[in-house]
């Protein structure tokens, strides 16, 4: 490569640019969230020696991987991100395997039952069921033609093969299926899965030391130069740079207020993301009077808009799981707590009987929909907006830079890919700061 007089130039402009705002600067790195992406930002950044402070919303680090102990002593559970994804290629395989704590592989277990209206599938309707999802696992591998809805893709297939898509989507992107770009959930990675046993305690555990100043809100990002001013709560933060990894939700409902205004390009990848509803109700169980539930089921609904997952006594805990997703999701999560509880304790009846309603001794709603520091599970592109992941990785100025899993492209919705991410807009930053 040659390096002109123009080049070289621009160069000395961007390093002065960066010293002039170092120089203004309080601290040098302000990282806004303290989820695995600004968490393993913050991390990378305090590695190479350089300032950095972390903002939270929330009273707590980890963002969407948390591990809910309200249920009392022995029966815990992730209320969000519970497995480590794609795990050959996966940072959080080591850290897992490091730690000590316990963990699964899924790959061994059993179909699950399904359960329809109450009444449990015959095995050919389990069979049909297995073979419209191998039939949408088909249609969905390397689409051709243009990016479209994943309903789109099996519109002419038979209703097996719909009513998988329609599971497919709701239970693992936690949205309605004419709402998912079919080429987006083709590029995602895939692998071996493991579960972790306190996968958000593990996340808060690893970044336990980094400088983070929870309860404290990012509410607007001046971005006029030569660095970036950060409103909060608190007062104005002055930094060099800043690294954005609030969840996609969050920054389509304008709670962080930029000046100026996005460019027309950002904000146009964030349209291109929605947010699913991929929700768990955890129900606290008597032990004694639940020791020999242990199948995993799926339910289904003659009523639209209602798929979900009931994981049964998961790591040998005395709890029920109730995962859902999509408008059926949603709904739960505005009706509130109790009600999803309620609603949660008649599924479980509706499989095991009126007389496990005993059992039940309460229960926690994960209700990612409504919190306002997430708005959502995690991220979905919308059908025919494949480049908004990619787009969101531009910066602003070269001195706003956005991370999560909403930018990781093949990683997206995992905390393994929110971590990488986060550590890409690290190196960004450094590059920016002369490092």
């Amino acid at each position: 490569m040659t390096l002109s007089r123009r080049s070289l130039l621009a160069g000395a402009a961007v390093l002065a640019a960066s010293a002039r705002a170092r120089a203004a600067a309080e601290v040098e790195v302000v990282v806004i969230g303290a989820g695995a992406a600004g968490l393993a930002a913050a991390a990378a950044i305090r590695r190479s020696g350089h300032g950095v402070v972390v903002l939270e919303a929330r009273e707590r680090i980890g963002g969407r991987a948390f591990t809910e102990t309200a249920l009392g002593a022995g029966r815990s559970f992730d209320a969000g991100a519970q497995y480590v994804h794609w795990a050959e290629r996966n940072p959080w395989r080591e850290i897992v395997r490091a730690s000590g704590v316990r963990t699964s592989d899924e790959s061994t277990g059993s179909w699950p039952v399904l359960v329809k209206d109450g009444v449990r599938a015959s095995e050919d309707e389990r069979r049909r069921r297995r073979a419209g999802f191998g039939r949408v696992s088909g249609l969905l591998d390397h689409p051709a033609g243009p990016d479209r809805a994943v309903a789109q893709a099996v519109a002419g297939e038979d209703e097996a093969v719909r009513a998988a898509a329609t599971g497919l989507t709701r239970l693992t992107l936690g949205e309605e299926p004419d709402r998912v770009s079919s080429a987006d959930y083709d590029q995602l990675w895939s692998g071996d899965d493991i579960w972790v046993d306190g996968y958000g305690a593990l996340v808060a555990r690893h970044y336990a030391e980094l400088p983070v100043r929870v309860g404290m809100p990012a509410t607007g990002i001046d971005w006029r130069g030569p660095g970036v001013a950060v409103e909060t709560p608190g007062g104005t933060l002055r930094a060099a740079c800043a690294i954005v990894t609030v969840p996609v939700g969050v920054l389509a409902a304008g709670s962080v207020r930029f000046t100026p205004d996005l460019p027309a390009s950002t904000a146009a990848a964030v349209a291109g993301l929605g947010m699913g509803a991929y929700t768990k109700i955890g129900l606290a169980l008597d032990p004694a009077k639940a020791k020999d539930l242990r199948d995993a089921v799926i339910l289904t609904s003659g009523t639209p808009g209602f798929t979900a997952y009931l994981e049964m006594r998961p790591f040998d805990r005395p709890l029920a799981v109730l995962h859902c997703g999509g408008d059926g999701a949603r709904a739960l999560c505005e009706a509130g707590e109790p009600a999803a509880l309620a609603a949660a304790t008649d599924h479980l009846t509706s499989v095991f009987g009126a007389e496990i309603r005993g059992a039940v001794s309460g229960g926690r709603l994960a209700a990612w929909w409504t919190d306002p520091f997430s708005r959502g599970s995690y991220s979905v592109a919308r059908p025919g907006r494949l480049a908004a992941r990619e787009a969101l990785q531009v910066p602003l100025a070269e001195r706003v830079f956005f991370a999560g899993e909403a930018a990781a492209g093949g990683g997206a919705m995992t905390v393994g890919g929110a971590t990488l991410d986060g550590e890409r807009a690290a190196r960004a930053v450094l590059a920016r700061l002369g490092s």
